[in-house]
């Protein structure tokens, strides 16, 4: 039986500004609730330390427009803006659970300024913020840059020397009427198709929403084009990859234009298949029991091309099929056969990222009535999802390296934590679980060292 000890003056006993529920099964148990100097996020606080060493959210803040009008504006765009970004990290991606993050801790410091002493914006003010402020055209093209500007900052700390760009779309389901949404027959699924752009180390470059029954290479110039102008002149090397989805000449002779290596699948045809049919012949003998695998190399002009260009094949043998697994690659690489492959199949990396978006970040909740206020969202879920990826790349020792996004979420962000206050300083008294407290140090230690030097006196 629940019930609530009172002291002699009615308070409980030992505590007496609230009342306390004893549990019947041992009395020495008592519970208070305490919400607001008690948070499950804690380890928000390191990502917020990443983000002011690499100077993220500050610098979004600055490219976009404020709309309000009025003086009693309570929240900074750059608090709005946090609070939107590392509410999707920490799981919460809908505007709704603002009303309970507002009161967080770990919430009202990572926003700052007046939400530290106060709180951070309700679900009104978020919901006014994405809906109305970021939807407007210059906002959302502001938005739509912010990821690639973010990774420009990482870059000057540490500067890479070539840079792999995968292309790729996937699809955000969709349950009511909202503006764009229409079936896709390759998904099976009514939903939005979004366009995206990964390097190597899995950051989003860039991103677009797009309606659910266009072509999966829909608008890739509009895309990919301002990713590749923000790498001119400061990496030796650039390539691309893509699936057969992006194998038109008008992408080959675009990537060919700005001297960026490729490696793109190519649809099998009857054509193709000639220059290798010695290949798709069964081998003599008895059936192996491993896969046997084939390379060849050949120059071919489709129709459409305006020269001849390398393609790469591959032919798999497996045990107990009748038929042999061909592939083609369209490539400007000079690479043996076996690298040209090797080089291409990299790009399953991509759908891994994609797949962790959707899983960790949760970038399919693409609920709002408007097209341009799912637009907005896509790009605050990417924000969050490339806050969560520099920590995981930069920041993390080597033993969690390779956590995936969801472990980070459960591991380092869901840290219990008492807040309390003394005169000078805010203390997070922070359970010690999963992350001990030296591998929280080391994290602090390796983000330090991405702060850009002081500037000389």
């Amino acid at each position: 039986m629940w019930g609530i000890e009172r002291g002699r003056n009615g308070d409980p006993p030992g505590e007496a500004d609230s009342g306390a529920l004893r549990l019947d099964f041992n009395r020495r148990l008592m519970l208070q609730f305490r919400g607001s100097a008690i948070t499950s996020d804690a380890g928000l606080l390191a990502y917020r330390e990443l983000d002011d060493s690499l100077g993220l959210t500050d610098t979004g803040a600055d490219t976009l427009a404020d709309a309000r009008t009025g003086k009693n504006g309570r929240h900074r765009l750059t608090g709005l803006l946090r609070q939107s970004v590392f509410g999707r990290l920490a799981g919460y991606e809908d505007v709704n659970d603002a009303d309970r993050l507002c009161h967080d801790p770990a919430m009202r410091w990572v926003v700052g300024d007046r939400a530290i002493s106060g709180s951070a914006a309700s679900a009104s003010q978020m919901g006014r913020f994405e809906t109305k402020w970021l939807s407007r055209p210059e906002n959302l093209a502001a938005l739509t840059d912010l990821p690639g500007q973010w990774i420009g900052k990482v870059h000057r700390r540490r500067p890479p020397k070539i840079i792999v760009l995968d292309m790729d779309s996937s699809e955000s389901p969709t349950y009511g009427e909202q503006e764009g949404s229409a079936y896709n027959g390759h998904f099976g699924c009514t939903c939005y198709h979004p366009l995206f752009v990964f390097n190597q180390f899995g950051d989003v470059e860039r991103c677009a929403l797009r309606p659910g029954n266009v072509h999966s290479a829909d608008g890739w110039r509009a895309v990919l084009e301002p990713v590749i102008a923000s790498y001119r002149d400061i990496v030796k090397r650039l390539y691309f990859r893509g699936d057969a989805a992006f194998a038109n000449p008008e992408m080959y002779e675009f990537l060919e234009a700005r001297h960026i290596g490729y490696a793109i699948r190519l649809p099998a045809n009857s054509v193709l298949q000639c220059p290798i049919g010695y290949l798709l012949k069964r081998p003599v003998g008895r059936p192996p029991h491993e896969v046997r695998r084939y390379y060849a190399s050949f120059t071919y002009r489709a129709q459409s091309w305006n020269k001849p260009r390398r393609v790469v094949a591959k032919v798999e043998w497996h045990p107990g099929e009748l038929y042999p697994r061909v592939g083609f690659i369209v490539t400007n690489l000079a690479r043996p056969v076996e690298r040209v492959v090797a080089f291409y199949n990299q790009r399953g990396t991509c759908e891994q990222y994609i797949k962790e978006g959707k899983n960790a970040i949760k970038w399919t909740r693409l609920s709002c009535r408007t097209f341009a206020a799912n637009a907005v969202r896509l790009q605050l879920h990417v924000l969050a999802y490339n806050l969560g990826n520099f920590m995981r790349t930069l920041a993390m020792p080597k033993t969690a390296q390779s956590w995936s996004l969801t472990s980070l979420r459960e591991k380092l962000i869901k840290i219990g934590a008492k807040v309390v206050s003394h005169g000078r300083y805010i203390t997070f008294q922070l359970a010690e679980v999963a992350v001990p407290q030296q591998m929280f140090a080391d994290i602090l230690s390796l983000i330090a060292r991405l702060r850009a030097p002081p500037a000389p006196a």
